[in-house]
């Protein structure tokens, strides 16, 4: 914290900048102590990275599978649910930034210091089942994509989906930049899948407004959909995977530099959140315009939207929709292995290697499939257990970033304290309803 004396590195983390990042760190720092003749834009460049990193989360397979069904069976009337929720992501995910800046320690780490040790160890339990529904998703999306492009069966698919993700995983040795740039490329390549699905589609977009100036619900299928698109987009993985990525990032010298920080990292969450958003908007509106249009509501899964996009919008529909799959699955799976690599690290300090992480998570997702249960309707399910796991990262996240004593001058103003202590008890509120309607409706 600036003004503070420097905290020591963890154990299990390496402390510092790797090779391949000293640039990025060097021209950060001269940035913030205005020693760098960039202007405008240029002056952002060195700190984007970390919200594109978490942004895979809010773009990973699991919204495929709860935008198509929501979008196939309700047409544009979601709609309002998935730009409600990216805007909760960017106060959440910008809450998470700025506590690894102010604090030099992770989510995770700080619940490890701030709370008793029974309480520790129960998040730590909850957080590693968050993670592994997480991965069983992201991993399923992955192989379904190239069972999809490639015709593979799911189980080859699987293995290769293992491979990949360690080979993007291995390209942290060499530092954070490599793995970001991996990362946002296939960001760009699932946006620009999704510019060409939403031109192809032709959708009603007076629809569209009418779902954001008249939000509804309306049934309790309707709310699982909701819930499972609010968990598929506020993910609590990476509520403690960013808050990793910019601790220690880059140093500050003082409280103003520090503010500085802040303002860029905010920048960072803005571009990266709009452009999840924006995407994950297209990929209901596709399924509306696309099956509920032509009458379709009973498209329940990912391999049965595929195929119908072809005769409804031609062959390319099809290929850009599994490209955008593949890799949306790869990149949020290599998030995800990060993610589980930091709750472990932060509330146990112990650290295992990624390789064996990686083999690990991909068990649940190998026996799914083994098993024969429907992918899709699976992904669905572990979003909605994505949600009902929020609760235990953000109130922690509330909690947190407005003590002083821990944040210094980086502590929430009031206004933002309001509003995440409202969304926080909007998203619990939201959980227990679907309980309450699930038992009535048996």
């Amino acid at each position: 914290m600036p003004g503070k004396e420097p905290i020591a590195a963890v154990p299990g983390q390496p402390p510092g900048p790797r090779r391949g990042d000293v640039a990025t760190v060097s021209a950060a720092t001269d940035i913030l102590a205005g020693r760098s003749r960039r202007r405008g834009l240029l002056q952002l460049l060195p700190f984007l990275g970390p919200a594109f990193v978490a942004s895979v989360a809010y773009i990973d397979p699991g919204n495929f599978a709860t935008n198509i069904q929501g979008g196939s069976e309700f047409g544009y009337r979601l709609v309002w649910v998935v730009l409600a929720s990216n805007v909760i992501a960017m106060l959440v995910q910008a809450l998470s930034a700025k506590l690894g800046i102010a604090t030099g320690r992770n989510l995770a780490e700080m619940c490890r210091e701030q709370f008793p040790r029974p309480v520790v160890w129960v998040l730590w339990v909850l957080m590693e089942g968050v993670a592994m529904a997480t991965d069983l998703a992201e991993f399923l999306g992955a192989a379904i994509g190239f069972n999809l492009l490639f015709g593979m069966p799911l189980m080859p698919a699987a293995l290769l989906t293992g491979i990949c993700t360690l080979v993007i995983l291995a390209l942290e040795q060499q530092g954070f930049r490599p793995v970001e740039a991996v990362i946002t490329t296939l960001v760009g390549v699932i946006a620009g899948c999704y510019l060409v699905e939403t031109v192809l589609d032709r959708p009603s977009w007076g629809a569209v407004a009418a779902s954001v100036v008249h939000p509804m619900l309306g049934g309790p299928e309707a709310v699982l959909l909701a819930v499972g698109i609010l968990g598929a987009t506020v993910m609590p993985h990476v509520i403690f995977l960013h808050s990793s990525l910019t601790q220690r990032r880059v140093a500050t010298e003082n409280a103003e530099q520090a503010r500085r920080l802040v303002r860029f990292e905010l920048a960072d969450v803005v571009i990266a959140m709009t452009i999840a958003g924006l995407v994950n908007a297209a990929m209901l509106v596709m399924a509306a315009s696309t099956f509920w249009g032509h009458g379709l509501t009973k498209v329940a899964s990912i391999e049965e939207a595929h195929k119908t996009l072809a005769p409804l919008l031609g062959p390319a529909s099809s290929a850009v929709f599994a490209i955008s799959l593949l890799a949306s699955g790869l990149s949020s799976s290599t998030v995800g292995t990060m993610a589980g690599q930091v709750v472990m690290q932060g509330f146990l300090h112990r650290q295992i290697s990624i390789w064996l992480r990686r083999l690990v998570t991909m068990a649940p997702a190998i026996v799914v499939i083994a098993l024969g249960f429907d992918p899709t309707r699976t992904l669905v399910i572990s979003q909605v257990i994505l949600s009902f796991g929020l609760p235990f990262a953000l109130v922690p996240l509330v909690l947190f970033t407005r003590r002083r004593d821990l944040m210094g001058p980086l502590v929430n103003g009031w206004l933002v304290s309001v509003a995440a202590v409202l969304v926080t008890a909007f998203i619990i509120g939201l959980n227990l309803y679907l309980i309450v309607q699930t038992i009535r409706g048996g």
